[in-house]
C-alpha cells in the first residue's frame, strides 16, 4: 500500500464582522378607530324577514310533450335568413364555461332534464350565482349580438332546444315562451313569459 506526505498550509483566518445591533422592533400601528355609530332602528319602518315572498331560485319544469315540441337546429321553415338554433348550438358546444356550467346544474338536480333557461327572462337555476347559469346566458348574448341583423330579428314561436353535443342524452338547453325575437334575449321582458 503505497503512503503518500501531503503537508498542509496554516489556513488563514477569516475574521467575521462583528454581530449586528439587533433590529429594532416595529411597533404595530394604531388599532382602527371606530367612528361607526349604532343608530336605533326607525319606527315607521316594519322590517320584514327574508324567508317571505317567492324565491329566485328554482327550477323551472318542462313537460315531456314541451321538449318534444320544441324546435331543434335545422328544424322550421325553409328561405329563413338563417338557422339561430344552429349558429347557437355549435357556438355552445364549443364552449368550454357552458359545458362545465351545464354539468354542474344537472349534478345538482336537473338530471338528464333539459335545462330551461328563459322564458322572457334569465331564470336561475338551484345553487346558481346569476340567472340563466351565468356562463350560458352570457355565452347566448353575445352570439344573438354579434349575429347578422336577420338573424336577431327573426320571430319564433314556442320554445327552442339547444343540443350540446349529439349522443343520447345530451345535455340541452330550453329557451322561449309565446312570440319571441332572438334580441329579446338580450334584455329583460316585462311580464317575461308572457309574449
Amino acid at each position: 500500500m503505497p503512503v503518500q506526505l501531503v503537508e498542509l498550509q496554516p489556513v488563514a483566518k477569516v475574521e467575521t464582522p462583528p454581530a449586528a445591533a439587533p433590529p429594532t422592533p416595529v411597533q404595530p400601528p394604531p388599532p382602527p378607530r371606530d367612528i361607526a355609530r349604532r343608530t336605533p332602528p326607525r319606527p315607521d319602518i316594519v322590517p320584514v324577514p327574508a324567508s317571505e315572498g317567492p324565491s329566485a331560485d328554482g327550477t323551472a319544469e318542462l313537460s315531456d310533450a314541451q321538449i318534444a315540441s320544441a324546435a331543434t337546429a335545422g328544424s322550421g321553415p325553409s328561405g329563413r335568413p338563417c338557422d339561430m338554433v344552429r349558429r347557437l348550438q355549435a357556438a355552445l358546444r364549443k364552449d368550454p364555461q357552458v359545458q362545465a356550467a351545464v354539468a354542474d346544474a344537472r349534478a345538482a338536480g336537473a338530471g338528464g332534464k333539459a335545462l330551461f333557461v328563459w322564458n322572457g327572462d334569465w331564470i336561475r337555476s338551484n345553487g346558481q350565482d346569476g340567472a340563466g347559469l351565468a356562463a350560458v346566458r352570457e355565452a347566448i348574448m353575445w352570439e344573438v349580438g354579434f349575429a347578422p341583423e336577420a338573424c336577431r330579428t327573426e320571430p319564433v314561436h314556442g320554445l327552442v332546444m339547444i343540443s350540446l353535443n349529439d349522443g343520447p342524452g345530451a345535455p340541452r338547453l330550453v329557451v322561449g315562451a309565446g312570440a319571441w325575437r332572438w334580441t329579446d334575449l338580450l334584455r329583460p321582458r316585462p311580464g317575461g313569459g308572457e309574449g
